[in-house]
């Protein structure tokens, strides 16, 4: 198991700066966020530590040596847009853009690349899956022309109250990966899976780890707190936000010496990358390369152990 970071938390660093703070606190891979040059309005998008517009074979060969020179490796490209979106034009923009990462990626041998399907929030998930077929078979064609595979988070994107009432991305839930892969047979989709999302829908965040291990391309190392005070207050149909809290590992409710171990058990042997969405670290930039520091200081014991 490699021990990365999500370069998200990063905004504002170089490529170079990124990967050299990587190699500096002994970091083994760094899922590059690749937006598109300018800012998003959602909060942690919008970050571009590779632009991957018109990049060429030749940008790929100085990306692969500087992170060659710092013993660093890139575990995937990471853009996590809504290609679902009602927006048909904004939609097709996240498309178009979906695909010069999927290039980007087999260029750099790095072959994977991190997303959300998408949704759209308005519909139920049925009444969403012909367009989902629509748009999802060609981009996995297109990627698995390019050797490339697809790795979606779980996350279901409802944080705030413009994503009522079904969120904004259809991949949250074991009963709809087991759809997605039974629909995309032959292709090489997976997930991007990340417990925490698992912890605050009151599900089991170690269950997936047996029938889905195949298609565990890429991981997450988020921490959530569930305040039950609240959730007894609110209910599970209250905006998300309302009980629960963002945390790094080690300062919410996910035991992560069991949880590693549960990974160890299947025979994962892929990247983890500390994805760090903690309140408590935000603003100066030092305080979020503290949260990536303090998160690996907890996570590391169990995965050398």
């Amino acid at each position: 198991m490699k021990l990365g970071i999500q370069s998200a938390i990063l905004d504002g660093l170089s490529f170079e700066e990124v990967i050299d703070f990587a190699a500096k606190n002994d970091f083994e891979c760094v899922e590059l966020m690749c937006w598109p040059v300018g800012k998003a309005e959602r909060k942690y998008a919008g970050v571009t530590h590779l632009d991957v517009v018109d990049f060429t074979a030749q940008d790929a060969e100085r990306v692969k040596a500087y992170c060659k020179s710092k013993n660093v490796e890139i575990s995937a490209l990471g853009y996590y847009p809504n290609a679902l979106c009602p927006d048909l034009d904004e939609a097709q923009i996240y498309i178009d853009h979906i695909k010069k990462v999927i290039d980007a990626s087999a260029l750099l041998g790095i072959n994977i690349v991190t997303t959300f399907i998408g949704n759209n929030w308005h519909k139920s998930v049925d009444d969403n899956w012909p367009r989902m077929v629509e748009v999802w078979g060609p981009l996995l064609e297109h990627a698995k022309s390019k050797n490339t595979k697809i790795s979606i988070e779980n996350c279901a994107m409802f944080f705030t109250d413009d994503e009522w009432p079904a969120g904004k991305n259809i991949a949250y839930s074991p009963k709809i990966w087991r759809r997605l892969f039974k629909e995309f047979e032959g292709y090489e989709l997976g997930l991007n899976y990340d417990p925490s999302h698992l912890v605050w829908m009151q599900m089991d965040h170690e269950k997936p780890w047996d029938e889905f291990a195949d298609k565990m391309f890429h991981a997450h190392a988020k921490d959530v707190t569930v305040n039950r005070n609240r959730l007894d207050d609110v209910g599970t149909m209250a905006n998300p936000l309302e009980y629960h809290d963002p945390r790094i590992p080690g300062r919410g409710d996910i035991n992560w010496q069991d949880y590693i171990a549960k990974m160890k058990e299947v025979g994962y042997d892929g990247a983890l990358c500390i994805e760090v969405e903690d309140a408590d670290y935000e603003g100066s930039l030092d305080r979020r390369k503290q949260s990536l520091i303090d998160s690996a200081n907890h996570l590391r014991t169990f995965i050398e152990g």
